[in-house]
């Protein structure tokens, strides 16, 4: 029993099959995904070695790290060989993670395109549980004056003020608007709803010689860009 039990650890590995030392000797990327989720829980249970454990944690997520991060610190501990601290450094390390994405977003200060506007907006809205309508204001060269959540809503649908919205770009001197909001179900097709509020806006905005340049409809990891299908 000791002699299986003893052959899970990763110490008796060559060096170049264990995480950390494969990390110091060859970089971080070649690492796969559960080699370095072994190196945040250092070690794993009897029956499993730290990378075995990961895989298995990876797994019921897909082997997605965003799907990953979405677990509370109680949900990971239900994995044996997770205990309150490994999941804690699970957790805040995918938590740094993510606003390590979000910082490179803020660093965008212009939209040149319906893929700028998505990297700009996907880490704010992209996996949300609830849907949320986002306006980002922009001058005449399409630099950004200011985004802000404009509504909040459940997974249906959210409400959108079009006299806020103006009030809002005149207060910032904005001549563009940029429309966005995400779909929680992941779904990229427009609404007949998604089209109604885009028009609304559209019509009202033209009215101060504001132009929507674009609205864009956001998951996880795609968008859908109502001004490259024409459709705006």
């Amino acid at each position: 029993m000791q002699e299986n039990s003893t052959s899970f650890s990763i110490k008796n590995w060559s060096d170049d099959d264990k995480p950390r030392e494969k990390l110091a000797q060859k970089g971080r990327s070649v690492l796969s995904d559960a080699e370095l989720l072994a190196i945040l829980i250092g070690s794993g249970n009897k029956e499993e070695s730290a990378v075995e454990l990961s895989k298995r944690i990876l797994a019921t997520t897909g082997n997605n790290l965003n799907d990953l991060g979405k677990l509370s610190v109680k949900q990971l501990m239900r994995f044996k060989g997770i205990g309150q601290a490994k999941a804690v450094t699970i957790a805040a390390a995918l938590e740094m993670g993510r606003r390590r994405r979000k910082e490179g977003a803020m660093a965008i200060t212009k939209i040149t395109s319906s893929t700028v506007a998505f990297t700009l907006l996907q880490p704010i809205m992209g996996d949300l549980p609830h849907e949320e309508f986002w306006i980002v204001y922009l001058n005449n060269s399409n630099k950004v004056l200011h985004k802000e959540q404009l509504s909040k809503g459940g997974i249906t649908g959210t409400l959108v003020d079009v006299r806020l919205v103006l009030k809002h770009a005149l207060e910032h001197g904005a001549v563009g608007l940029l429309l966005a909001h995400n779909h929680p179900s992941g779904t990229l097709k427009p609404s007949v709803a998604d089209k109604r509020i885009t028009q609304k806006l559209k019509d009202a905005a033209a009215t101060l010689d504001i132009k929507v340049l674009d609205h864009l409809i956001i998951t996880e990891k795609a968008y859908f860009s109502f001004a490259d299908r024409q459709i705006l």
